[in-house]
């Protein structure tokens, strides 16, 4: 039976973050980075959108132990876990460990990002007639597995049985403005963006501004893809994971064993970090996937991002 209690969320006296006092350069969003390398502060101005730093990392992981994870945790009451949260339950511990990846770059300015959001594209129905919604879900660092289940299934519930998310009655105020005025208004939107300025109410519900998007491509029954970072807005990051195949593994004793596997495939903001840090951040992140059973913990602290 499906675990409904969803108000059972694990809940933190303390921020996961020391709370800092806001700065001149600082953003709603998150506070700018000020002791990076100096090459870090020219690459905004030489690549400056997000078409000429991407770039596209691919990996094959075992999912059978994630497989047997999932039967456990279905037989525990969580009948609605599935990879796609062991995924995102992975990403966030990287973040804990690794906060580089949770930059953003905005006004050709580096960031730190305050929380960890997720944006996902989900539809309502699986049909070709279902609209298409987005959602944003929001994550604390420490949050363990079953908490990042809990906050997602939450959300995307909402979205579902909603007659339209925040997102959507944005989106629908936008369309009904003549062409020429919405053309404006959305490079009015870019330069508030740019400079700072775009309110709070608009980040919240924007869909191009958060710590990474995902997509299932399994779910479509398709191998994964490498999905453009959006120029506007500040994802640094784009996630797609593909459909279930069965190849062969190579033991420690050199025999050969079948074992479930999905293609990985990444786009990343080159400009947030080196790529030595994006390699030991998704080397954990692999790491997690393969062992989920890591992620069952929650963690007393987490590591602040450089000043």
């Amino acid at each position: 039976m499906e675990d409904n209690k969803l108000e059972e969320l694990i809940t933190y006296d303390t921020p996961a973050y020391v709370e800092r006092k806001r700065r001149w350069g600082d953003r709603k969003e998150g506070r700018r980075v000020r002791t990076l390398p100096p090459m870090n502060y020219v690459s905004p101005f030489i690549m400056k959108v997000r078409a000429d730093s991407q770039n596209h990392f691919e990996d094959m992981i075992d999912i059978t132990n994630a497989e047997a994870f999932l039967a456990r945790k279905h037989k525990e009451g969580m009948s609605g876990m599935t990879l796609l949260h062991i995924i995102l339950a992975a990403y966030v511990r990287t973040v804990a460990e690794r906060p580089g990846i949770n930059r953003f770059i905005s006004g050709q300015r580096i960031f730190a990002r305050k929380n960890i959001e997720c944006t996902m594209t989900v539809k309502k129905e699986m049909s070709l007639e279902s609209p298409d919604t987005c959602i944003k879900i929001i994550f604390d660092p420490r949050d363990n597995v079953d908490n990042v289940y809990k906050k997602f299934r939450k959300v995307a519930t909402e979205a579902k049985e909603s007659n339209g998310t925040d997102f959507d009655k944005t989106a629908k105020k936008l369309m009904m403005l003549p062409r020429l005025i919405l053309r404006a208004t959305v490079s009015l939107l870019r330069l508030l963006d740019y400079v700072g300025l775009l309110p709070k109410a608009l980040l919240d519900v924007s869909p191009f501004h958060g710590s990474m998007i995902i997509t299932s491509m399994g779910s479509l029954g398709i191998p994964a893809i490498y999905h453009h970072l959006y120029d506007f807005g500040n994802l640094p990051i784009f996630i797609s994971y593909g459909n279930i195949f069965t190849a062969d593994a190579i033991k420690r004793d050199g025999t050969r064993e079948r074992h479930r596997f999905i293609t990985f495939r990444v786009v990343t903001d080159e400009r947030i970090c080196d790529g030595y840090y994006y390699a030991s951040a998704f080397k954990k992140i692999k790491r997690y996937i393969l062992h989920p059973e890591m992620l069952e913990n929650t963690l007393d602290r987490v590591e602040e991002d450089i000043d």
